[in-house]
């Protein structure tokens, strides 16, 4: 960690799974509520590793199932905090399949999370701002950023 922040790499998780037959719907394929619970897991990790303690999902900012991930199939998920504001963070997921006969691997699914850090008492804290250290690493908060003002300008006005 810098004095001034931590790099996006200091975030990044990669989980493995196998897809078994209680994951499957009556098709083969995944249910789609199983990828997401091993979305939330990687991206709560990235947003702890980021934060350096405890973080709550607030929202699923976007989600998409790009192809079905098949029984036997191995599952490749990749996290890594893309933007940090204050108290919240968003958390970029890619989850890829590998057909484990040919080692082929497929781009499934993409979503983005956002997190925020909370103390012992369940309240939001300050985290560490966002090292970009490369040209991807500016790509990605500048998307993540505009993401973030287009959800916020989708709030409520607060009562």
């Amino acid at each position: 960690m810098t004095a001034a922040g931590k790099p996006s790499r200091e975030s990044r998780v990669e989980m493995t799974e196998i897809v078994l037959p209680g994951d499957t719907n009556a098709l083969g394929t995944i249910f789609g509520g199983k990828v997401m619970q091993w979305i939330d897991i990687a991206a709560s990790v990235a947003g702890m590793r980021h934060s350096g303690g405890s973080v709550v999902t607030a929202s699923i900012d976007a989600l998409t199932f790009l192809t079905p991930i098949h029984l036997g199939e191995i599952v490749r998920l990749q996290a890594q905090v893309n933007f940090v504001g204050r108290t919240s963070m968003e958390v970029g997921v890619r989850v890829e399949a590998e057909n484990p006969r040919t080692a082929t691997r497929r781009y499934t699914t993409k979503a983005y999370l956002t997190f925020v850090a909370i103390d012992a008492d369940g309240k939001p804290r300050a985290i560490p701002p966002l090292v970009a250290e490369n040209d991807d690493d500016r790509r990605r908060a500048a998307d993540a950023e505009a993401r973030r003002k287009a959800r916020l300008a989708l709030r409520p006005p607060s009562a």
